[in-house]
């Protein structure tokens, strides 16, 4: 699979767009084990639960809808506990955790500590 990175695109989002594939080739969402996705941007966090086999959308969660006045490390970990109680009542326990092309580092981290903490196995 190759990216198509347009020359407005910045250096570090096209780095970030080529290890999402690389990630993406070995990361797959199944029945038993969905796969958490997790998409930051500036302001917010979005986890989303998914299973790629039928392509389904399973849970997701964002810091629009948590109603806190947190913000980075703290916000993420919120997100990460909603995402495992949403996935625990849907009584998903097991997931992959795909970081997106994300280094495994800040608000990334604290978003995984977050749903382990609420008990989902990954």
């Amino acid at each position: 699979m190759k990216v198509k990175i347009r020359k407005h695109t910045s250096e570090r989002q096209a780095a970030r767009l080529v290890k999402k594939i690389r990630i993406r080739k070995t990361v797959k969402g199944t029945e038993e084990r969905p796969r958490l996705c997790v998409f930051r941007s500036g302001k917010h966090m979005y986890a989303h639960v998914i299973n790629d086999v039928t392509g389904n959308t399973l849970v997701t969660v964002s810091s629009l809808k948590l109603k806190d006045d947190k913000s980075g490390k703290d916000i993420a970990k919120a997100v990460g506990a909603e995402v495992a109680k949403a996935a625990l009542v849907k009584n998903i326990k097991n997931v992959v955790f795909d970081r997106n092309g994300y280094i495994y580092h800040g608000r990334v981290k604290s978003l995984a500590d977050g749903a382990r903490e609420a008990g989902l196995n990954f």
